[in-house]
């Protein structure tokens, strides 16, 4: 009997074991749990230093630890690097602040869609949706094969390359490029 009940309490937390992991996604080397915020999780990736330090300096940090819902389109390091080379230093600067927080808000919206949502808007849109972004721009997300993409308002595109980063204040989609609001 003993064995047994020590089979079965195996058994459940064995079958518990891959919901746990199912949830929890790796980003730039770590791991993003979905019990943490936005930010919290953000600057443990490797891959997205260059955005949590234009965070920091833009003054959004407390609005990414707040309650959201929030989808974050999270550009990352190699995307900053597309941009020409003074571009960052420049945008980090006290002065630019403005200019900063413009950029960084384009890339978020408000509630909580994952990857699913963003396909079925897609698919209700023939093709296209529009997403207003918390900058008060637009984003339009389309499909080619089986990935989404993003194009902003001078017709950049942006690939989503990690979906459904599921944070408690809600959810992180990795993108190649930074996307540029007018």
């Amino acid at each position: 009997m003993k064995k047994i009940i020590i089979m079965a309490v195996a058994l459940v937390a064995f079958a518990a074991v891959p919901k746990v992991n199912a949830q929890t996604k790796m980003v730039g080397g770590a791991a993003m749990y979905p019990t943490k915020d936005i930010i919290d999780n953000a600057v443990n990736s490797k891959d997205h230093t260059t955005l949590v330090t234009a965070v920091k300096a833009a003054g959004l940090v407390e609005t990414l630890k707040g309650d959201g819902p929030f989808t974050v389109f999270a550009p990352t390091n190699e995307a900053f690097d597309k941009l020409p080379k003074e571009t960052v230093p420049t945008l980090l600067k006290p002065e630019n602040k403005a200019t900063l927080t413009k950029i960084l808000t384009y890339h978020v919206v408000a509630g909580r869609l994952s990857s699913a949502d963003l396909w079925a808007k897609v698919k209700a849109g023939m093709g296209k949706a529009e997403l207003k972004t918390v900058a008060g721009g637009t984003l339009t997300v389309m499909a080619k094969g089986k990935k989404l993409y993003l194009v902003d308002e001078k017709g950049g595109k942006s690939w989503i390359t990690i979906t459904d980063v599921f944070q408690k204040n809600g959810v992180i989609h990795v993108v190649n490029t930074v996307l540029m609001p007018n």
